[in-house]
């Protein structure tokens, strides 16, 4: 078998596991979005190693370090947005104020 076959298989059972996990009830009700998560962590796992070919291997170390860095970017990229927003967010309309003693004190 080829590795895109395996990563299908691998991908298509993880995926039944968790749909079974939500919909069939075979879990504890708290015990349910801990799985799926786990699940979704494998199944992003298998699919940069059989689809993406990330790997520790020689030949995948240029694939994988362009991976790292891209998400790296991402994280930095959002991290900074949501701090900006928040920042603002407090800075520009406290709590304790509301909308009309806001206007007030222009």
């Amino acid at each position: 078998m080829s590795n895109s076959v395996i990563g299908f298989a691998l991908s298509l059972i993880l995926t039944i596991l968790a749909f079974g996990a939500v919909m069939w009830g075979v879990l504890p009700h708290d015990m349910i979005m801990p799985v799926v998560v786990i699940l979704g962590v494998l199944q992003l796992i298998a699919q940069l190693y059989f689809f993406l070919h990330l790997g520790l291997a020689p030949e995948h170390r240029e694939n994988t370090v362009y991976l790292i860095l891209t998400v790296m970017l991402i994280v930095v990229i959002v991290g900074l947005s949501l701090w900006v927003m928040h920042n603002a967010n407090v800075n520009m309309m406290p709590m304790h104020m509301s909308t009309s003693d806001a206007m007030l004190h222009q």
